[in-house]
């Protein structure tokens, strides 16, 4: 079972911070998602709706960096980190591939993209977080959502 690790505090850190770091395989990310989860709101109890958000944001995000950041490729990692503040949760997922355009928000349910087989995960992304940011490079996503 994939477990995140704490990291050590800094003079910057609002709340705690947590990492875990997989290879490539998308047969485990239902258990990172659980696992991620489990951290997240072991010490409250968040609404179904929040554990819905996260859960769903998450997988499309590690799910995302294996498949399209990380060309599948099980030697290349993906990093979680998990910053917990009193009241939201900042996710970030890091993949080691080149990057992408993240300015380009994909936009599904245009005509012209109704039957396309990808760009749906960023759109739920964007949709389900309260903000969504990415790295210069675009190989690094954050995610923020309430923690209650």
């Amino acid at each position: 079972m994939l477990s995140p690790n704490r990291i050590p505090p800094s003079d910057t850190d609002a709340g705690e911070r947590y990492r875990v770091e997989l290879p490539t395989d998308l047969s485990r990310v239902g258990e990172v998602v659980d696992s991620v989860c489990s951290c997240c709101f072991s010490e409250t109890s968040p609404t179904a709706r929040t554990r819905f958000r996260l859960s769903t944001v998450l997988a499309e995000a590690v799910a995302n960096a294996m498949l399209y950041g990380n060309d599948s490729d099980p030697a290349r990692r993906v990093i979680i980190e998990v910053s917990l503040e009193s009241d939201r949760l900042v996710i970030a997922v890091s993949d080691e591939g080149d990057g992408f355009d993240h300015r380009v928000v994909p936009q599904p349910l245009d005509e012209e993209s109704i039957e396309a087989t990808r760009g749906r995960g960023l759109f739920v992304i964007h949709h389900l977080s309260d903000t969504v940011a990415f790295n210069e490079r675009g190989n690094t996503i954050w995610m923020t959502l309430p923690r209650h």
